[in-house]
């Protein structure tokens, strides 16, 4: 919710008393305008292939959305909690087509330190990072770094297979900056 709201230019006020309860007061901006009929993007393929999909993820209930979304969708998958585990992964042998890791996570490594270090072991590598807030690692003035896919939470199944599919069809050398 937090990261929606920050995402949306809003902000949020809890007041918790005790015996009294909490109040939770979201403020979004005010809509500017009419509504418009945006027309929907170009369906993009989805389906998914032989392609391997490395997640790093360390909220559980997230990390089993993910691995199931995914699953569904044909990939194969490895999942793990956080970067140590996706470096022994790797270390171990597993081959991934895609590193899909978030970017704030406990463990020790964020999901940019996480990148960098897939990416030197197997520098074919594509890069998805996914996030709930807008004032990570990878977000500067607004702004992301010109070498990051950046998939925000909350997302859909539909979401996540084009965004997939989006960076699988990047060329290799912008996919493993």
């Amino acid at each position: 919710v937090y990261g929606f709201i920050k995402q949306s230019d809003g902000h949020l006020k809890i007041y918790s008393e005790e015996g009294h309860g909490t109040s939770i007061k979201l403020y979004l901006p005010r809509s500017m305008g009419d509504m418009v009929d945006v027309e929907p993007p170009a369906p993009v393929d989805t389906r998914g292939g032989h392609e391997s999909i490395l997640v790093v993820e360390d909220d559980p209930l997230v990390r089993n959305y993910v691995s199931a979304q995914l699953e569904q969708l044909g990939y194969r998958t490895m999942v793990t909690a956080n970067g140590p585990e996706a470096l022994a992964a790797v270390d171990n042998g597993f081959v991934c087509d895609v590193l899909f890791t978030d970017v704030i996570m406990s463990g020790g490594m964020n999901g940019r330190q996480v990148a960098d270090a897939v990416t030197a072991r197997l520098p074919s590598v594509r890069v998805l990072f996914t996030s709930g807030y807008t004032e990570d690692a990878i977000i500067h003035h607004g702004r992301l770094d010109p070498d990051v896919t950046l998939l925000p939470k909350p997302y859909r199944k539909a979401d996540l297979a084009r965004m997939i599919r989006q960076v699988l069809t990047q060329p290799a050398a912008v996919a493993a900056k």
